[in-house]
């Protein structure tokens, strides 16, 4: 089966794009065929790793979404041939305008996807930092949803809602929907309040924290700017270091011990159904 992971948080800054592109970078470079769904306006996934916004200005996601274009005829290669990406630019913004009188218009993604069958191991979905309509896609058309949380006080407020927006996807719109982890980002070992989230954050939602925490990195926020993945602009920081250690975990829970790509793309019934949040 292929899992698709919608990365969300409606609260900004958190790491969202950064977990997106790294862990799918790292997903790719263990061997999986990775493909990042951009449903940011802002595109920073897509121009994170290399693509130029003149490529792709007139056949992106937005034009998936308004049924303009197959999600087959839109993905883009990169530098590493285990990743693609369907990109996005800020012509997304009008999608959110242009669906509201469509029917069935929190199902766009999800119906776009099914043309892709089983060829890649992982789908992740770069959302928006809200929760409108281009987030209920992500999450009506993903199998299970990570939670990049920053480590500091107002992170807990977000999270709170973002699940509860999460229950009311399972409910009405994605029965299967449930959390594959929360991500603790922009950890910083000098600051006791860090140090405090995580114990928190551990605390109360036990195994569905990672155990990779990603830690405040220059080299991570430098990776963008020329257009690379934390592991192919500088593979020995310890921003890749973590990054692979998640990509690892994940791949673990995911597959297990299988080195070979499963066939069955939305086998629903190997998700567990509780959201467990």
């Amino acid at each position: 089966m292929t899992r698709v992971i919608c990365v969300a948080n409606q609260k900004g800054g958190v790491g969202k794009t950064t977990t997106s592109v790294n862990l799918a970078s790292a997903l790719a470079s263990k061997g999986r065929k990775v493909l990042i769904v951009d449903m940011d306006p802002q595109g920073n996934a897509s121009s994170g790793l290399g693509l130029k916004k003149y490529e792709y200005q007139d056949n992106n996601i937005y034009h998936v979404l308004i049924g303009e274009a197959s999600i087959r005829s839109v993905i883009k290669g990169t530098a590493n041939p285990n990743l693609f990406v369907a990109p996005a630019n800020p012509d997304l913004v009008g999608a959110e305008i242009e669906l509201v009188d469509v029917p069935q218009r929190e199902f766009k993604l999800r119906n776009a996807f099914k043309e892709l069958n089983s060829e890649y191991d992982y789908v992740l979905i770069d959302c928006p930092p809200s929760l409108g309509l281009l987030t209920l896609n992500a999450l009506s058309a993903a199998n299970t949803f990570i939670v990049p949380l920053q480590c500091e006080y107002y992170a807990l407020e977000g999270l709170s809602q973002l699940l509860n927006t999460a229950g009311l996807v399972k409910k009405s719109l994605n029965p299967e929907l449930r959390i594959e982890g929360i991500v603790l980002t922009m950890f910083d070992t000098r600051n006791n309040l860090s140090h405090q989230v995580v114990s928190e954050i551990q605390t109360h939602f036990g195994e569905k924290v990672f155990s990779a925490i990603i830690p405040r990195n220059v080299r991570l926020s430098e990776a963008p700017s020329h257009g690379q993945a934390i592991i192919d602009y500088d593979a020995r920081s310890i921003g890749s270091v973590k990054y692979m250690e998640l990509a690892s975990e994940l791949d673990q829970k995911v597959f297990g011990n299988q080195s070979e790509r499963p066939k069955d793309f939305r086998n629903n019934n190997t998700l567990d159904r509780g959201l467990n949040a």
